[in-house]
């Protein structure tokens, strides 16, 4: 649910017996502290991951586990959206209790050789471009948001996030000849239906790269739900990189505040 349905709406949740699960870097947004304290007086469980443990969200929170990231220099949250994708992930292993708890063992080092690998056809992409897609389906579908939006933030390009599916309604007629196309298409079910999407768009003459075997590298993470978090990744080094050259600093944007205070 947004936020505004508490803080500008006053709705009365009905969530007793639901856990909410609160993810923040700096833990001060309003909105987000009145929602999470809206349900925890409407008798559901409070769980906050959150950077700043001496954070409002923190503080009001039955159960807080703390992303310990360090202090965020940029504008642009990076490295606490990683561990914040960590600590989900690892929620969900001891849930489940099967293969991705092993999988988890070894995120650490995945990460520190991803953040080695280069797009630089990725670069060539995006440094000239005025609009550009990102797109992904199931578990890449955020991780292409996280994309569009860092090269909104750092890059000020106008990238939207699609899923496979929904691009294929209103969006595709906006796709022209070399219209640049970032696609997150990872080893897990929906491989096969992105493919073809893919195919579909380069038809039109959209200039599509692909985050997949064979196109833009990624390093395994050895489960389906941990290589999104391996590819995003690597993506904040491409944003980085296009950034500098369309001769922004892409840990100061222009028009932008460390904490959104939105209510």
């Amino acid at each position: 649910m947004g936020a505004s349905v508490v803080s500008v709406y006053g709705a009365t949740l009905a969530v007793k017996g639901a856990v909410c699960i609160t993810i923040s870097q700096s833990g001060k947004s309003p909105d987000i502290v009145a929602l999470q304290e809206a349900a925890r007086e409407a008798g559901a469980l409070t769980i906050a991951l959150v950077n700043a443990e001496d954070s409002p969200v923190a503080k009001s929170a039955e159960i807080v586990l703390p992303l310990c990231a360090g202090v965020e220099q940029s504008v642009a949250a990076t490295k606490s959206f990683i561990t914040a994708l960590a600590a989900g992930a690892a929620m969900a292993a001891y849930w489940q209790n099967g293969p991705l708890l092993d999988a988890l063992e070894g995120l650490s080092g995945v990460l520190d050789k991803a953040s080695d690998v280069q797009w630089p056809e990725a670069v060539a992409l995006a440094k000239e471009a005025e609009s550009l897609y990102v797109l992904g389906r199931g578990p890449s579908l955020p991780i292409a948001g996280e994309t569009a939006l860092k090269l909104k933030e750092t890059c000020a390009i106008h990238a939207e996030a699609y899923s496979f599916a929904e691009v294929m309604h209103g969006p595709l007629e906006l796709v022209g000849e070399e219209f640049p196309v970032l696609a997150y298409s990872p080893e897990d079910a929906s491989r096969a239906t992105s493919r073809k999407a893919i195919t579909r768009m380069r038809r039109t003459g959209a200039h599509v790269l692909a985050v997949e075997e064979g196109g833009l590298p990624h390093v395994s993470a050895g489960h389906p739900l941990l290589d999104p978090i391996s590819m995003i990744q690597t993506a904040y080094g491409f944003i980085e990189e296009t950034a500098r050259a369309r001769g922004r600093d892409p840990d100061r944007p222009l028009l932008l505040k460390k904490v959104t205070e939105t209510t």
